[in-house]
Formats: C-alpha cells, sequence, structure tokens
C-alpha cells in the first residue's frame, strides 16, 4: 500500500525509481540484496517491507524478527557499504502506548507486543550501522488505495450492517498513504542535500482521534448517519496482541529543517475519500 504510493508519487515528480515486491527481492537474504544495490546502484532505498500482522506475530515471533528485524539490518549493511540512504519504515508500537501527550522522537521505547520488539529490533539495526545516512520514520493507522485498510473495510461494513461498533478508548492519528509517500521523496532529497539529519522521525498526521470518531467521520464522507456508529471500548475485542491505547507521535523533530509535518488527517482524508470509496466499490480510481 505505501510502495505503491512512493512510486507514484516519485513518478508524478519525475525520479526514476525501482520497485522490488517480495517475490522479486527477499529483504532477509544478503548476497541477494547486495546484487539488486549492484544492478541499480540507487541513492535511496526507501523499506516498505514488513511484517505488518501484529497477532500474527504474537504466535511466529521469529518469522516477524526476519523481516522486521534481520531485513533491515540486512538493507542497512548494504547501504553502508555502497553509501547509499535508507529510510525505514517503523511504527508507533516500538512505544508502550500509555501516554498522555504526544511522543517526542527521543521518548523511551517500550514495546509491549511481539510486533513493537521486532519493529524496534529494525530500527535499532539501521540506527547503529548507519548513523550518518539512516533515517527511521514511525508511522501509525495508515490507510490507502492500494490495499485493505481500516477506511476500506468500514466503507464496505456500512453496506451491510445496520450498526458498527467501534472502539473510543484507542487514540491516534489516521495517515494517508499519498501523504506520508510526500514526505519520504522529500526526506530523501534533504538526505542527499544533507538538510535533513539522519535519524528518528516521525510521519503522521497531524491532530489525533479514535477509531470510533474517525469511524464516524467516515460515514459523514459516505453521506451515512454517524448515528448509526456505537461507541465501545476494547474490552470487547479481545486481541492476542494489546493495543496502544495512546498511539499519538510529535512532530517536533521537523523543526530546523525545510520538511513540514503531514496536513491534518480530516483533511487528508476528505482529499482521499473518492478514490478510496472507488477502489472499495471496484468503480474506477485507483491512483495515490
Amino acid at each position: 500500500m505505501l510502495g505503491r504510493d512512493v512510486l507514484c508519487r516519485l513518478a508524478v515528480d519525475g525520479l526514476p525509481a525501482v520497485g522490488a515486491a517480495r517475490a522479486d527481492l527477499d529483504i532477509t537474504d544478503p548476497d541477494g540484496v547486495r546484487s539488486a544495490m549492484a544492478a541499480h546502484q540507487p541513492d535511496v532505498v526507501v523499506n516498505c517491507a514488513s511484517w505488518t500482522d501484529v497477532d500474527g506475530a504474537e504466535e511466529h515471533e521469529d518469522a516477524a524478527l526476519a523481516v522486521n528485524g534481520t531485513g533491515p539490518r540486512v538493507l542497512a549493511e548494504a547501504c553502508k557499504e555502497s553509501g547509499t540512504v535508507l529510510l525505514h519504515i517503523s511504527t508507533d508500537y516500538v512505544f508502550a502506548g500509555d501516554a498522555v501527550r504526544p511522543y517526542a522522537e527521543d521518548a523511551p521505547t517500550a514495546p509491549r507486543s511481539a510486533y513493537g520488539r521486532t519493529k524496534l529490533a529494525g530500527e535499532r539495526a539501521v540506527l547503529d550501522l548507519l548513523p550518518e545516512t539512516g533515517h527511521v520514520v514511525r508511522t501509525a493507522w495508515l490507510y490507502g488505495v492500494g490495499g485493505q485498510n481500516f477506511v476500506r473495510t468500514m466503507i464496505r461494513l456500512e453496506g451491510v450492517r445496520d450498526t458498527l461498533d467501534v472502539v473510543d478508548d484507542q487514540r491516534g492519528q489516521p495517515t494517508w498513504t499519498a501523504d506520508l509517500a510526500g514526505l519520504l521523496v522529500r526526506l530523501g532529497l534533504g538526505a542527499l542535500a544533507g538538510t535533513v539529519p539522519a535519524g528518528v522521525h516521525h510521519g503522521t498526521s497531524r491532530g489525533e482521534t479514535t477509531w470510533y470518531e474517525f469511524t464516524r467521520e467516515i460515514f459523514r464522507l459516505l453521506g451515512a448517519d454517524p448515528g448509526r456508529v456505537r461507541r465501545t471500548t476494547s474490552d470487547a475485542f479481545v486481541r492476542p496482541a494489546p493495543r496502544p491505547s495512546y498511539s499519538v507521535l510529535g512532530h517536533k523533530g521537523w523543526q530546523g529543517t525545510d520538511i513540514e509535518p503531514i496536513r491534518d488527517w480530516r483533511e487528508a482524508l476528505a482529499e482521499a475519500f473518492p478514490a478510496l470509496l472507488a477502489a472499495e466499490r471496484g468503480t474506477g480510481a485507483t491512483g495515490g
């Protein structure tokens, strides 16, 4: 989902890029990664590969660690050998998720799930191996046209259910993958120009909301009655992996650079919605 929008944004900006799906490149294979690097000689590598099955990671932590921890290390080692900038996508799950104000880029990490632990391992590998050219970009609550996600699921369920029960005790920042893709392109260019220092960045929309309020906004954009969305708590949806109650990330790290944080989530959702609706209902637009 994010990788497609990154390639789309690069194409719009006239920047050459090569996209590698999982079938094309196994990031846990050092020889394969080195061969790909030698063949394409990129200035910047953007790692959108990730094990994102949060609940599945609880049962298969070793497999998740291979993708989320070993893979980034292999990429970082190859980028170190070639002097290439690496942008690595991470997650809010590296935090405990129990804060009451936005997490700063340098806030202490304390993952409470296997997914969070494996993603933190990837962060550390990139930052340790690439202190001058490694960029970790944490994001959260992603949605986009190119894959299944919360927005598309709510669009579908609105058409088949009279009411929806949605949790109102988890707060976060819905983030459109097209907006994040634009941020990543600007970050890559800034890294090459030396105007953005290496380290940790936060790539989420401004503002914050709950899944319940998010769903009500989706219903409003559909022209449906938001009153059909009923609030509930996380206790009603017991999952193998704990969900953060507070996933809001701060954006102060962008100060001093020429990169603006991503816009407010409501503005982005309104712009993205026609394409999301068309993709979910199979009526056309698929671009980011």
